[in-house]
C-alpha cells in the first residue's frame, strides 16, 4: 500500500465559529473538510520543503 494510502489521526482544536465556517466553505467547494486540511498540509509541506518534497518525507520516487 502506497504511504499516502495510510492514515493518522490528527485532533485539532478549534474556535467553534471558525469551524462552522470552515465546514461551510468545504460544502460550498463540494470537498470535505478532511480533504480541505489534507490539502492545505500538502502545500505547507511543498511550501517548505519545495516540489520533491514526497520523495523526501514518503520515500517514493514519484512516475516520470
Amino acid at each position: 500500500m502506497p504511504s499516502e494510502e495510510r492514515t493518522a489521526r490528527l485532533s485539532v482544536l478549534i474556535d467553534p465559529k471558525k469551524k462552522a465556517c470552515f465546514e461551510e466553505l468545504c460544502r460550498r467547494e463540494d470537498i470535505t473538510p478532511s480533504q480541505a486540511v489534507r490539502q492545505l498540509i500538502r502545500s505547507f509541506i511543498e511550501e517548505r520543503l519545495g516540489a520533491d518534497w514526497r520523495d523526501q518525507v514518503l520515500g517514493e520516487d514519484l512516475p516520470d
